[in-house]
């Protein structure tokens, strides 16, 4: 599979590293940037035969099969539908769209164009997600009503956060790791949300706190922010005891312990190349199969995602230039 790049920042970098580590599934063809220059940086960088500095250039290049798309969140809508034209599969960057509108617009036109398309948020196509659910199911901590996650970084200093014009804030950034992990392991039966937020002075979320109340009576507290660190965890509570996933956004191990915080189980997961790998993997499959979507991100599930985060934000009052939420 012949995979192409639009957007040469450090994101489109950390997939570049990740094909290179599977040579017989993949490999990077092309990389586009409005920049030529930045991009034949980044194609002597990692032996890239082809670099250009247009996108739309780069879509004429009959032999590729799937843009990876690694440019802000702003950029997203403008830019899939430019693979979706030209006939080329996606997989994009989360967050998906900025908004729902733009989220349905697209996957419209991938169904209507016959062209896969899907998110790239890594954490639900990887082994852990399998090995956390089956270990929950398990009954090992007993019966589970609430979990928590947590995603802070300390990356204020960074334009994408900061700027409306971006889609900036932590929850489009950083929340949505923590609304996915909720989802993925709860599921989608929600009831309510409850949440705070902090604003910077540009109008976008620096902190934001999130109760998910889910009809069966589960609960998830959830907290995402770029002005600290955070340890990360995401943790199960249950009857019997509770399990500790570490570090949500790129989970490396589970462990289970009693009421006691005696340990009972610790299970390391899968070494990975950079956790890139199993969405890539899935892509190609799914290619080969002529499919328009990825089983571990359906398409019904980044619109329910982005409703989410929707409906946080118009709480909030935070709105993108453009927007009409």
């Amino acid at each position: 599979m012949n995979m192409g790049i639009i957007g040469a920042g450090s994101i489109a970098k950390v997939m570049a590293r990740t094909v290179a580590a599977i040579p017989e599934k993949a490999k990077i063809h092309a990389i586009a940037s409005r920049s030529l220059e930045k991009a034949q940086a980044f194609a002597k960088e990692f032996n890239i035969p082809n670099a250009y500095g247009s996108y739309e250039e780069m879509l004429k290049n009959p032999d590729i099969d799937l843009i990876y798309i690694a440019t802000p969140h702003s950029h997203h809508y403008e830019n899939m539908k430019l693979c979706i034209a030209s006939k080329k599969a996606v997989l994009c960057e989360k967050s998906f769209t900025r908004n729902t509108k733009e989220a349905e617009e697209i996957l419209k036109s991938a169904e209507e164009n016959n062209v896969l398309v899907t998110e790239a948020i890594w954490t639900r196509y990887m082994p852990s997600r399998k090995i956390i659910a089956e270990t929950i199911a398990s009954g090992i901590i007993g019966e589970v009503d609430h979990l928590s996650a947590n995603l802070h970084y300390s990356i204020a200093n960074k334009e994408r956060m900061l700027k409306p014009e971006l889609a900036g804030g932590a929850l489009l950034d950083l929340g949505v790791y923590c609304l996915n992990f909720a989802t993925m392991f709860f599921g989608d039966d929600i009831e309510k949300m409850d949440s705070s937020v902090a604003l910077t002075d540009t109008g976008v979320d620096k902190f934001n706190s999130m109760t998910v109340f889910f009809r069966n009576g589960k609960i998830a507290s959830l907290t995402s922010g770029f002005t600290n660190r955070s340890d990360r965890k995401g943790i199960f509570h249950g009857s019997k005891g509770y399990a500790v996933v570490e570090n949500i956004n790129n989970p490396s191990s589970i462990t289970c312990y009693d009421t006691n915080d005696v340990e009972l189980k610790h299970i390391d997961f899968p070494e990975i190349a950079t956790g890139y790998e199993y969405e890539v993997l899935e892509c190609g499959e799914m290619l080969a199969q002529n499919k328009i979507q990825c089983p571990s991100m359906p398409h019904e599930e980044t619109i329910f995602i982005m409703k989410l985060m929707d409906s946080l934000r118009k709480e909030w009052g935070v709105k993108y230039p453009g927007e009409n939420l």
